[in-house]
């Protein structure tokens, strides 16, 4: 099995053959799996069939798939923090323009009926700038004409805060959506839980029922399962500290059994998803780990000649690189208010030409950046030309900030801790054993979210891992294959690999944009772009459930737990399942390849209520709505 991006230093004698000096042995597997992924690819872009604008933005969580207005298509709930939250309505496979639903500060979202009005119900924790502006949640509807109005409090408005967490669940099994609606502590709450449980009151208002512990810093990502298979929806809350299991003892009731669930106290987590990797009926989980950027990290990449940094929080003065005449600013990231960059030794504000939110790209020549201050007594980031093919970058910021500097002849660099490794956790019988090493998984990466969906319609789910990457190189997806529930296989020659230069490896989800039977991918990077893969893939059979409102009460698909039956075998999937952190997708057309087989096929579908629909299939490759 490769083991990827174990810390060492690769010497000129050992690469020189092959491709010139890499000082970090981080850079060279990425620049290695760009080029293997440009011949004989299982995904390729999307192309026209998804349009965005060519802009390096701030992302918040993973992409949300959502069907907005209930035409069998998945639409996209795209976060670009602190700029806007779009949607692209999806045209029978081809994603319109992006529009914009609200401006600022959005974070976590999720979409259903939460009030049985046949319209989707589109919540939104809004940011809270750093604890000087709390608000509460807001909420949008989407009718199936896809018009969008904007719902007003409830008689008691939800709790104001910095928003972080929203999800819509079924706490109490009675078929109408509660909330999950999480926060960021604040000071004025003076140690209080924000961790708000919400009980629909099936009036069309939300009351607050309960709250959770409080917690820690950014420790509201949560995972909704059920580890003990009793219906109840269960939590995994991480991103600060020890991931804390809490199991449902009744509705909006939760016990801390981390210890007995767990198989190990468990930090630097980024991301849980579920899986069931052997189709034994219930959910395992796959763990992604890793830690960000700290504050003075960089990564030089000697045979591209780029030198890419990470600062926050103060005063940094980088040591000198080596340049020529001309250097260029690739994807340069800073926020408001401190996003002068600030040249020579007058430290004068270079004038961008136009909007100043996104990555920029700056050529300078060293005659108009003669010198460097003495003092970085201004906001921002600094450059200037020292003389003797020397430059020298600063930076006094608070928020992070980030580029790419071209043309670097050489640079030192500090590429920060050595990356962690992932997890599969498998549940036995509702306590969780530690499986990684058993299914080959191994090696080292920082790595920040996961897509488990079968992308070769063989009948079992594979897994996507986003990494996150090191700012001066190419950054390809992990890509293991399931070997029929006995192991994983890394695959190489897959094609899940972006470009961009300067952003921070985010977010990933499985979506069957076009209806086609093979599962597409849709990737999201932090201080990148997204970006929507096309699965080639033409062998392998499937069958695609989209699952509705129950038939007796209308609960809601989202959560629903579908079950396939085919060939003396079986498979589980979740409506909504993600390893979104903060957000959850609710995308009721769940797919399952199927591989040969053809015949002796069931589906079943549990809602959130209790309710069971069963259907026998009679043939593969199609589209069954329940």
């Amino acid at each position: 099995m490769i083991k990827l991006y174990k810390p060492a230093y690769l010497t000129l004698s050992c690469l020189v053959a092959l491709l010139g000096c890499q000082t970090n042995a981080q850079q060279l597997p990425m620049d290695i799996a760009k080029s293997n992924h440009k011949i004989n690819s299982q995904f390729v872009d999307a192309g026209k069939d998804f349009q965005l604008e060519n802009k390096n933005l701030r992302k918040w969580d993973v992409a949300t798939v959502a069907d907005l207005d209930q035409d069998g298509y998945p639409d996209l709930l795209l976060n670009d923090h602190g700029f806007s939250l779009k949607v692209m309505w999806n045209n029978k496979g081809k994603y319109a323009k992006p529009y914009d639903l609200i401006m600022g500060d959005m974070h976590g979202l999720s979409a259903a009926d939460f009030d049985k009005d046949g319209n989707i119900e589109l919540v939104i924790a809004r940011g809270g700038g750093s604890g000087s502006n709390a608000r509460n949640s807001k909420i949008f509807r989407f009718d199936k004409q896809r018009n969008i109005t904007s719902v007003s409090d409830f008689d008691k408005p939800l709790a104001f805060m910095r928003g972080r967490t929203v999800k819509w669940v079924d706490l109490d099994q009675d078929g109408w959506l509660d909330l999950i609606n999480f926060a960021f502590p604040s000071i004025e709450m003076k140690g209080a839980s924000e961790n708000y449980l919400y009980a629909n009151d099936r009036q069309g208002q939300l009351v607050e029922k309960n709250r959770l512990p409080k917690i820690s810093k950014d420790g509201q990502k949560t995972l909704i399962t059920d580890f003990n298979s009793d219906g109840s929806p269960d939590l995994l809350l991480y991103g600060n500290g020890a991931v804390k299991a809490y199991q449902a003892q009744s509705a909006y009731n939760y016990e801390d059994v981390s210890e007995q669930v767990l198989p190990i106290s468990l930090t630097d987590v980024t991301s849980i998803n579920e899986i069931d990797y052997d189709n034994d009926g219930d959910f395992d989980l796959v763990i992604t780990r890793g830690k960000e950027l700290e504050a003075g990290e960089s990564y030089f990449n000697q045979q591209k000649q780029l030198f890419g940094y990470f600062w926050k929080r103060g005063v940094k003065k980088f040591a000198p690189f080596k340049a020529g005449d001309v250097i260029e600013f690739i994807n340069l990231q800073s926020q408001w208010p401190t996003k002068d960059l600030l040249i020579g030794e007058s430290a004068y504000a270079y004038q961008f030409p136009g909007e100043t939110h996104s990555g920029r790209d700056v050529r300078l020549v060293n005659s108009d950046a003669l010198g460097f201050p003495d003092e970085l007594t201004e906001k921002g980031t600094y450059i200037g030309y020292i003389g003797n093919r020397q430059w020298r970058l600063g930076t006094n910021l608070w928020s992070p900030g980030s580029g790419v500097i071209k043309g670097v002849e050489f640079a030192k660099e500090n590429p920060g801790s050595p990356g962690l490794k992932d997890l599969i956790f498998e549940n036995r019988q509702g306590k969780f054993v530690d499986v990684t090493d058993k299914l080959g998984i191994d090696y080292l990466s920082h790595t920040t979210s996961t897509a488990v969906a079968d992308i070769n319609n063989d009948g079992y789910q594979d897994i996507m891992i986003v990494q996150r990457g090191n700012l001066v190189s190419s950054n390809p997806v992990i890509v293991y294959l399931n070997q029929q529930g006995q192991s994983f296989k890394q695959q190489s020659m897959h094609g899940l690999v972006t470009e961009e230069l300067g952003a921070i490896g985010l977010g990933i989800e499985p979506v069957d944009y076009n209806l086609d039977g093979f599962v597409d991918i849709l990737i999201g990077h932090e201080r990148g772009k997204w970006h929507l893969f096309k699965n080639t893939q033409t062998t392998g059979h499937y069958i695609q459930i989209q699952v509705g409102p129950s038939p007796n009460s209308k609960a809601a698909s989202l959560g629903a737990v579908v079950k396939l039956f085919h060939c003396n075998k079986q498979q589980v999937k979740r409506v909504g399942s993600t390893s979104a952190a903060y957000s959850l997708s609710s995308n009721p057309v769940v797919h399952f390849g199927v591989g040969e087989c053809s015949k002796n096929m069931r589906v079943s579908v549990q809602w959130s209520n209790g309710e069971i629909e069963t259907k026998f299939i009679t043939s593969t490759n199609q589209l069954i709505k329940i």
